[in-house]
């Protein structure tokens, strides 16, 4: 769609209101699952300090990676996939592509899975889940049809301003009815390994790799986007886990099923309808992002109508929750978000540093007015690629995610791979940086060299 400015700058006058882009971040961020791991978190033994003081951490880690991915995004008006062009290259840009495209279509299977598991508990219906989920995933891609208004206003008139009621409301009671020595109680947790677990959890589920796609409909100024931000991160990574880990700590449920049939009796006194609406505007919101990401993804290596887009991501989609419905959720969103932090963050990582660090430091001008086109661009960029496959080859070795690497799964496995891809990429930029000054400084002295030659030889002729 001619307005949606795939393959331009988004002029400035049709940039989104700060409140807008705000409802929508938190719409993408804050979802029910948000709730249910801290279900998951009391029953392996984490404290409620535990739970506030690693979701806090892992929020600040969050802020330090998503403040750049978004201003890069609202500072060039540009689309992700023409930023990271200009940093892999055109084929670099066809793998960043492609990885966007298979993780958020493993994302909106995911969400499709979780809804059909809710309502299938709220109203308990006896249809499998393997028939609910892939059905749900065909009527979740709607709002996209409509390009990224679709998904601005259904985040900003419904989803957002519902799931922001339900939050505050469910923690207004569960901390009325808590015990005050629910602070001073110890868990069987150690630090270490819970706040390895919060972390991947955290970073795994906001980590969105292509931010540059939504915030460049948003203003150009770091607080427009960094308020919404954190916003979103206090709601959703931290007052929503809170609150389940409050409530499994009352009730002991730990099962996700249970947990989501109790907050519904809990929240709304047991009215399905209620809690169905709630769950509904949750995933139908975090899978309209994961569909409109997934296209923006697709047309970077085939150019199709968008709502053709819609259709085969959509399919495919659906595919994806049949088959996650074997897993089941608590594993699902455990594979997936390991693989998400480190996948999907890489390249924005490495495009962070090539205009936040690499360009400062070299005083290379950073320039935004035009999108490069293909002719301009060279087929693969080594710094960024070599950064890519090692940060991503440690961050997926310590994610526990393959069989045998049991003992490599330590530490937080994204910031792990965010490390070695900034040194590698910083590293080996800088020395491309130098190679290349040198080889103008040759081409320089040879040109003097020539000229003065000619004029020697000028001067013996006449």
């Amino acid at each position: 769609m001619a307005s949606s400015h795939d393959h331009h700058i988004v002029p400035l006058h049709e940039r989104r209101a700060p409140l807008t882009m705000g409802l929508l971040w938190i719409s993408m961020i804050v979802f029910f699952p948000g709730v249910l791991v801290g279900f998951v978190w009391h029953k392996e033994g984490l404290s409620l300090s535990q739970v506030l003081i690693c979701t806090s951490v892992s929020c600040v880690l969050m802020m330090m990676y998503a403040l750049p991915a978004a201003h890069i995004g609202s500072l060039s008006g540009q689309s992700y996939g023409a930023l990271i062009r200009g940093v892999f290259g055109k084929v670099g840009n066809r793998v960043v592509a492609a990885n966007l495209v298979w993780m958020f279509i493993a994302w909106y299977g995911l969400c499709s899975l979780f809804l059909a598991e809710g309502l299938k508990g709220l109203f308990h219906w006896n249809v499998p889940v393997i028939l609910i989920a892939p059905a749900l995933a065909m009527i979740m891609a709607c709002n996209n049809f409509w390009g990224f208004k679709g998904v601005a206003n259904f985040a900003r008139f419904f989803a957002a301003p519902l799931l922001i009621a339900w939050v505050f409301y469910t923690l207004f009671k569960t901390v009325s009815t808590a015990s005050p020595a629910l602070l001073t109680q110890s868990g069987t947790c150690s630090f270490e390994l819970a706040l390895s677990m919060v972390a991947n959890f955290v970073i795994g589920v906001c980590v969105w790799g292509n931010e540059a796609d939504y915030w460049r409909h948003g203003k150009p100024k770091l607080h427009h986007s960094g308020i919404p931000i954190f916003i979103s991160y206090l709601l959703g990574m931290i007052v929503f886990p809170t609150t389940g880990w409050m409530v499994a700590s009352m009730t002991g449920i730990s099962d996700y099923g249970k947990a989501t049939e109790f907050m519904n009796d809990y929240s709304f006194g047991g009215i399905a309808i209620v809690g169905a609406v709630v769950l509904i505007a949750s995933y139908f919101a975090a899978n309209d992002s994961n569909l409109y990401g997934s296209t923006n993804g697709l047309a970077q290596l085939v150019k199709l109508p968008h709502r053709v887009s819609v259709i085969l991501l959509t399919v495919c989609g659906g595919i994806v929750a049949a088959l996650m419905s074997f897993l089941g959720c608590a594993q699902a969103i455990e594979k997936v978000t390991s693989l998400n932090c480190v996948i999907m963050a890489m390249p924005t990582v490495i495009l962070g540093a090539e205009y936040f660090l690499i360009r400062r430091w070299l005083k290379i001008p950073a320039e935004f007015s035009s999108v490069a086109t293909d002719d301009e661009l060279p087929g693969w960029r080594l710094p960024a690629m070599v950064a890519l496959v090692m940060g991503c080859a440690v961050g997926i070795l310590t994610a526990g995610v393959l069989p045998g690497c049991d003992l490599l799964h330590v530490g937080i496995c994204s910031v792990q791979a965010w490390l070695v891809g900034l040194i590698v990429y910083v590293s080996m930029r800088c020395l491309e940086h130098k190679r290349e000054q040198e080889e103008i400084a040759l081409m320089r002295v040879l040109f003097e060299s020539t000229l003065h030659e000619a004029e020697h030889e000028a001067v013996e002729v006449i």
